[in-house]
C-alpha cells in the first residue's frame, strides 16, 4: 500500500513559520512589551501575534 502524498515532506519546503505561540512564548513575548507582571495568571491570556 503506497503513502498518501499529503504525509510525504516536501522537497526543500524548510521550516514553516508557526502562527500559534506556546504559552511560554506568550509570557515571554509580553515581559517584553510590559504586560506581563509577576504573579499574574498563565491562564486567560490575552491574544499576541508573534514578533516578525
Amino acid at each position: 500500500m503506497s503513502q498518501h502524498p499529503s504525509f510525504k515532506a516536501g522537497t526543500g519546503s524548510g521550516k514553516k513559520r508557526r502562527n500559534v505561540l506556546k504559552r511560554f512564548e506568550r509570557v515571554a513575548l509580553l515581559e517584553r512589551r510590559g504586560l506581563w507582571k509577576d504573579g499574574d495568571r498563565v491562564t486567560g491570556l490575552v491574544k499576541t501575534k508573534p514578533e516578525e
